[in-house]
């Protein structure tokens, strides 16, 4: 008789279905469910893959650890604000700009198509919807996604000619990056509102505000936006959706400067309440921050980080590292599970979009949730959910980032260099903390909460990495 058998009292593993825990349970054994999965989902055609680039490890490894000490190297000023047309390369004056992976207007969703009407509008290419849409499909607009013209957008993402932009530039390594305005909150054109209001507002930030803030700039040399984030993340923002902090700390900064920069006052006033009223106004410089951080560890050989992940509300596409820098790897964009304002539910939602999901990319956002226990408040669960998913994480990541330490998880850096193959391998899909936008142009925001690229995105990644790179060990 196996002595094991004989003891008074049995303990349970269960690797296999959640039922067999149940019937152990209902004969009082004392059982522990694994929650293990298949590596890939038991899929063939990844696992093959998988198979195929395992004499590469040591490569990718060293590959890996260089996109993140470029990361690392890279840092994020503030230097200027200027019209797209003025600085962003390959602009002109009939492009249009928008988030996430190229899509064609008859593709676009709500939200989006009602933001580039708006802004055929407001270039003054149409005098209102009816012909801005017969100009569009005339074809006399050329679209194009933000991250191809080194740009990030929240939302709609849409950036048109005269539109300012923020301009950040890597003074370690002279690249830019570039970023519209934060409008503030309510009926606003990255929701696809384009209303008298929402025009007049955005021709007053490209007609006053903007020079006021040009003028800021020219007395400085730039202002630190990395500095500012780890200071915020300190504080309770995660840099994403919560901003609080990091807008005051930004407003502390440019406060000083518009004050020896602008002599009417009316207008310092109305520039400076702009900001002070607008908790999210840093998001649109944090974006590209992370845009630009991210775009120095671009173009690494053998490498399998994450340098964009980014929505359009039809499509969900991520860029690695290793790949060209050309190529999208698109999946269909998930519906986002959060809290919604009242009146509002998920038969209203759009689908996932944005260009903000760069933020995750870089590890703050989603990924920094555990440091910022009231977003939950936001997004929905617990502080403890979003501790969770702060360590969880580091399971799909290359390392932490020592510059963006989180006070509750004892000052470690946040998880950072998200990893196809881990991604891949343990299933654990990336955590994007976000808004939730109506599925009709102009109604705004409707929600927050918690959503994930769809896991087709990294299989076919993967797929072009294994053309690309494994047959050299055939």
């Amino acid at each position: 008789m196996n002595p094991i058998l004989n003891k008074d009292k049995i303990s349970i593993i269960n690797v296999g279905l959640k039922r067999f825990e149940e019937d152990m349970e209902a004969q009082a054994a004392t059982v522990c469910q694994v929650d293990w999965k298949p590596v890939a989902g038991g899929n063939k055609e990844i696992l093959a893959a998988l198979d195929a680039i395992e004499p590469l490890r040591d490569k990718i490894a060293q590959a890996n650890a260089e996109v993140i000490a470029r990361i690392r190297a890279a840092k994020p000023m503030l230097v200027d604000i200027r019209p797209a047309l003025e600085c962003i390369p390959g602009m002109t004056k009939t492009t249009i700009l928008h988030s996430g992976p190229d899509i064609d207007w008859d593709e676009m969703c709500g939200p989006m198509r009602g933001a580039v009407i708006g802004a055929v509008i407001y270039e003054g290419l149409a005098s209102d919807a009816t012909e801005a849409e017969k100009i569009i499909e005339e074809g006399k607009i050329t679209f194009g996604a933000c991250h191809s013209y080194h740009a990030v957008g929240p939302m709609a993402g849409v950036i048109s000619p005269s539109m300012p932009v923020h301009v950040i530039k890597d003074v370690t390594n002279g690249t830019y990056a570039y970023c519209n305005v934060n409008e503030g909150l309510g009926k606003v054109l990255r929701f696809g509102a384009y209303s008298e209001e929402v025009l007049n507002r955005l021709a007053w930030i490209r007609d006053e505000f903007a020079p006021a803030l040009h003028k800021a700039l020219a007395l400085t040399d730039g202002i630190d936006i990395q500095l500012i984030t780890a200071q915020a993340l300190q504080m309770g923002d995660e840099c994403h959706n919560r901003n609080k902090a990091a807008t005051s700390l930004f407003y502390k900064q440019i406060s000083l400067l518009l004050l020896q920069a602008v002599e009417d006052k009316t207008v310092l006033e109305r520039v400076l309440s702009f900001i002070a009223g607008n908790d999210h106004y840093f998001l649109n410089l944090s974006m590209p921050a992370c845009k630009i951080c991210l775009a120095a560890g671009q173009g690494v050989e053998y490498a399998t980080v994450l340098t964009v992940m980014a929505r359009n509300g039809v499509n969900f596409g991520i860029k690695v590292s290793g790949l060209s820098e050309e190529d999208w790897f698109e999946g269909e964009s998930n519906y986002i599970e959060g809290l919604y304002f009242p009146g509002y539910g998920k038969e209203d939602a759009n689908r996932d979009i944005g260009d903000s999901a760069i933020t995750e990319t870089m590890g703050i956002g989603g990924f920094a949730m555990g440091g910022a226990p009231a977003i939950v408040q936001f997004v929905g669960g617990t502080t403890d959910d979003a501790l969770a998913v702060s360590r969880k994480m580091y399971s799909i990541c290359v390392d932490s980032n020592p510059a963006y330490a989180l006070p509750s998880l004892n000052f470690k850096g946040s998880a950072m260099g998200i990893d196809m193959l881990k991604v891949i391998e343990t299933g654990i899909l990336p955590v994007i903390n976000t808004g939730i936008a109506h599925k009709d142009a102009g109604v705004g925001q409707i929600g927050a909460g918690i959503v994930s690229p769809p896991m087709e995105c990294f299989n076919k990644a993967l797929l072009a990495y294994v053309r690309k790179y494994a047959s050299e060990n055939e």
